[in-house]
């Protein structure tokens, strides 16, 4: 399947979808509310094994990453809020797993995020950071996602069916060909979420959330 990394460096069918890739540190960073949360979670359901998600905030569900395309039967989900044990946890899923979404509190040392994306790259495991507040030093992340805006179809005016929404993101690092580039991934609700070739003309209406 190719992915958002193919994407970004031209290989793979068009349109691609989005899926993590392994050895890969990918950083998903954005205010709350960019739609990076479904993106990561989307990410992670194209890994064949059991996969891991670090929950700081207390809202991620089952559901919602049932509705993502994750299977729940191979998904675990740990809820951390503690920027001390934090680095331990994500560190001990990585051993286990393949695959790991992982939220950020503020506070983790540089050198914990750099250790652990080392691990990632020694396991071929892929870790998808979400930080909470800020963003990831440099060189951990071998692709940086950006959340710039999040548009919509298909309502207007408090009423009407949604039909898709569309992130748009700003890539940078190794994964992006070592230059920052702007993308769209389309999300019509189900768990193809699909990234976009060219940049789309951005419907009026944006949401907040």
């Amino acid at each position: 399947m190719a992915d958002i990394g193919a994407a970004l460096t031209g290989a793979g069918p068009s349109p691609p979808s989005a899926a993590a890739r392994p050895g890969w540190v990918t950083g998903l960073v954005g205010p709350a509310g960019s739609g990076l949360t479904r993106l990561g979670l989307v990410m992670l359901g194209g890994h064949p094994g059991t996969v891991a998600v670090v929950d700081v905030r207390g809202w991620i569900s089952p559901l919602a990453a049932w509705e993502s395309g994750l299977d729940p039967e191979r998904l675990v989900v740990v809820r951390c809020p503690d920027p001390s044990r934090w680095a331990g946890v994500t560190a001990a899923l990585l051993d286990g797993l393949g695959a790991v979404y992982a939220e950020m509190p503020p506070g983790v040392a540089d050198q914990s995020l750099r250790r652990l994306a080392a691990r990632a790259r020694s396991r071929r495991s892929s870790l998808l950071l979400r930080p909470l507040q800020g963003g990831l030093p440099s060189g951990v992340a071998h692709l940086q996602l950006h959340g710039e805006g999040v548009s919509w179809e298909g309502a207007g005016e408090g009423h009407g069916r949604l039909g898709r929404r569309l992130l748009t993101l700003r890539a940078g690092g190794k994964g992006a060909g070592g230059a920052e580039r702007h993308l769209e991934v389309e999300d019509d609700g189900t768990n193809a979420v699909r990234v976009v070739p060219g940049l789309a003309a951005a419907p009026s209406r944006r949401a907040a959330g």
